[in-house]
């Protein structure tokens, strides 16, 4: 089945202006917020680059370079397809932003892609590999907003100084989530130019963040979609109607959006998740609804630090056998009331995760 890149070939003739932008463009679009193009793109929208030249610019970089600025080798192919399209390649890139700052706890990234007529498309990037842009996705279990949300606010007010025309916000994960904030977190003004926000698979918000009116003004006009089998896009809370998308993987590598299938101009669309990420999602829930907010905020800061000691920066150094072995080593050395504290939150997981279970297994029994 195909996705996005063959989306691109077959679809990459067309104007925006012959066909409007879809759901499957802002997939593209936030995909390209992965790229690192720092120092590649003027900050000025009127001196913005076309995708096409920009293209040029980076498959011309040592191969060395260029695996340190994508996400996957997969995002090479896209942005080489991008520059070669009708559709895309014209159209100007511009404000490349990359914060990262472990004492902000705070991993944020966005570009804005010029549509024409003044109109434009914000995407901010989801998580990355760092161990801070993790740490920011797990504060939300006990925070009401991170600092990543307010700088996507900020950045999407920015983007509308700049460009007087029509506004669409979208991401990837917690991407996806940043634009929802930002649309929700903006003036009046903005929020009025706002066209649609695109949240690919994102996680949600506490109630506090719901009930705020710029939400309330927004909701309408966000467009959630999510894999049958989403484990990210579930947690936390939404109050928008989601889509489900078939992915030709299985489990979480579902989050990957190039597995995401596409049919025509649209993605191909399911009736419902499947139970297995429901199940998850319930558990999850259930597990956080019997912790307080400083029992969470005490096992994020316990964990994180452990990591931190074992001079872990980036999430995939924790699962290597060295580094495993030196984080069980950093939590023996915790005291007493560390380790009783992280066990017992692990216990609850498991404990909830069984209640579930049990609940679905007497659900099927009565019916």
């Amino acid at each position: 089945m195909a996705n996005m890149l063959d989306y691109l070939a077959w679809r990459g003739d067309l104007s925006l202006e012959e066909a409007k932008i879809g759901p499957v463009d802002a997939l593209i679009l936030s995909e390209l917020s992965y790229l690192h193009f720092d120092r590649l793109i003027p900050e000025n929208p009127r001196e913005a680059l076309s995708i096409r030249e920009l293209s040029q610019t980076f498959l011309e970089l040592p191969k060395d370079v260029q695996k340190k600025r994508v996400r996957s080798t997969k995002d090479l192919e896209l942005l080489e397809l991008l520059g070669k399209s009708g559709r895309f390649g014209p159209l100007g890139i511009t404000a490349a932003r990359e914060l990262s700052d472990e004492e902000r706890e705070i991993q944020f990234a966005a570009i804005t892609v010029l549509l024409g007529k003044g109109s434009a498309f914000a995407a901010f990037r989801g998580t990355d590999n760092t161990l801070v842009g993790w740490k920011e996705d797990f504060n939300l279990s006990f925070l009401d907003t991170v600092p990543g949300q307010w700088a996507a606010r900020d950045y999407l007010e920015e983007t509308a100084r700049q460009c007087p025309g029509v506004l669409y916000a979208g991401g990837h994960s917690k991407g996806g989530n940043l634009a929802v904030f930002a649309a929700a977190g903006c003036s009046p003004g903005v929020q009025g130019r706002i066209r649609a926000v695109y949240n690919n698979d994102g996680p949600g918000f506490s109630g506090a963040v719901l009930e705020q009116p710029g939400y309330q003004a927004v909701l309408g006009r966000i467009h959630t979609f999510v894999p049958q089998s989403s484990v990210v896009g579930m947690l936390l809370e939404h109050e928008e109607p989601y889509t489900v998308v078939q992915s030709n993987q299985a489990g979480l590598m579902q989050h990957e959006p190039y597995s995401w299938e596409v049919l025509g101009s649209d993605f191909v669309r399911l009736g419902q998740i499947t139970e297995g990420s429901r199940m998850v999602d319930q558990t999850i829930k259930s597990w956080l609804s019997e912790l307080s907010r400083q029992e969470r905020e005490t096992f994020v800061e316990a964990l994180f630090e452990i990591l931190e000691e074992a001079d872990i920066r980036h999430l995939s150094e924790a699962a290597k056998p060295k580094n495993l072995y030196t984080i069980l080593q950093k939590l023996g050395r915790e005291d007493d009331k560390t380790r009783l504290m992280i066990a017992r939150v692990l216990s609850q997981l498991v404990w909830a995760a069984a209640q579930t279970l049990w609940e679905r297994d007497t659900e099927d029994v009565q019916e």
